[in-house]
């Protein structure tokens, strides 16, 4: 989580982008329960790797997202951005036993159980441009036989999504300790799949894990079509709070409505998620995120995302507004 997360500003300004809501939680706190699906083993410890400017409340924050799927959570910090397996090495302690490793800007929906027995697991997914993904190529018995970075030439459509799982943390450690022993960068990073790629061919035999759908959360757009599919998955779930004041205005479900909201006199959704004291009033809102204590009056908006204490009056629009602005029209 030590990336800046540019391409989803201004959100991130003030926090990092696993940490913005989709459907009411954390994407980092939806990926943990996610993974710990996965696997019928107790996960023990979930390490955070972070930047040290991300300040106190977010450690906090992360923690608290630990302790709530039964875990112990801990932090580390990445303070130079040197790739994939360097960042991983900033939790160096806890790289022992079974391991997940989790990119935290992506969600997934999957019925595949991890096997403890296998050496790893790479989850994929097929995709139709594979030039911008890492791809693995498949041999007998779904195990994989090479890692290709974004090909220029067709290799294989199965995109990394930049989840795995280890049989041998200790193993896993050593080759990407040895790849910053002896300097061995791509593009100037050192990578995962450099690690990987060394431990396959000393005998190591990873496995795909193939998801139902991947979500993207690295930008705007990616995200609010996010937050849509999470909101489809969970529809059968309670989503709106029995604190949400709603007078004289309709819900079109599936709506994520926080405590404390409070809706007059408008049409909420489909596929909306309002945050904690967030006041919408003579408005329509569908097919956005709309963060914590906001002021919507008067607004009709679609396909957007709007941040924390944010007070909009105006007409329909397409936006991406972080927080504590305030845009009056």
């Amino acid at each position: 989580m030590a990336g800046w997360g540019s391409r989803l500003r201004p959100h991130t300004l003030t926090v990092p982008k696993p940490m913005l809501p989709v459907a009411g939680k954390p994407i980092v706190q939806r990926l943990v329960e996610g993974l710990i699906k996965s696997t019928d083993q107790k996960v023990e410890d979930i390490v955070f790797i972070i930047r040290k400017d991300f300040g106190d409340v977010i450690p906090q924050m992360l923690l608290d997202v630990a302790k709530s799927a039964g875990s112990k959570g801990h932090i580390k910090y990445q303070d130079v951005p040197l790739g994939t397996a360097h960042a991983i090495l900033c939790a160096e302690d806890f790289l022992e036993g079974n391991l997940i490793v989790a990119f935290a800007d992506t969600l997934f929906k999957s019925e595949f159980k991890i096997d403890a027995n296998m050496d790893g697991v790479i989850w994929v997914q097929k995709v139709e441009d594979p030039s911008a993904f890492g791809v693995v190529k498949l041999g007998a018995d779904n195990v994989i036989t090479d890692f290709v970075e974004k090909p220029k030439d067709f290799i294989s459509d199965l995109a990394i999504i930049g989840i795995y799982y280890f049989k041998d943390g200790v193993y896993l450690r050593k080759e990407m300790q040895y790849l910053l022993d002896n300097d061995i960068k791509q593009k100037g990073e050192y990578w995962l799949t450099d690690a990987m790629e060394r431990m396959k061919n000393q005998g190591t035999r990873f496995y795909k894990g193939e998801v139902i759908e991947w979500l993207d959360c690295g930008n705007k757009d990616a995200t609010v079509y996010t937050n849509q599919r999470v909101l489809e998955f969970n529809k059968n779930e309670p989503l709106i709070s029995a604190k949400a004041v709603i007078e004289n205005s309709v819900v079109i479900q599936p709506c994520f409505i926080d405590d404390d909201v409070v809706l007059k006199n408008s049409v909420i959704g489909p596929y909306v998620s309002v945050g904690k004291g967030t006041v919408i009033e003579s408005s329509v809102v569908k097919n956005s995120i709309i963060q914590g204590k906001s002021n919507l009056k008067n607004k009709l908006i679609a396909n957007s995302m709007i941040g924390n204490s944010v007070k909009l009056e105006g007409r329909l629009e397409d936006l991406s507004v972080g927080d504590y602005n305030a845009l009056i029209q």
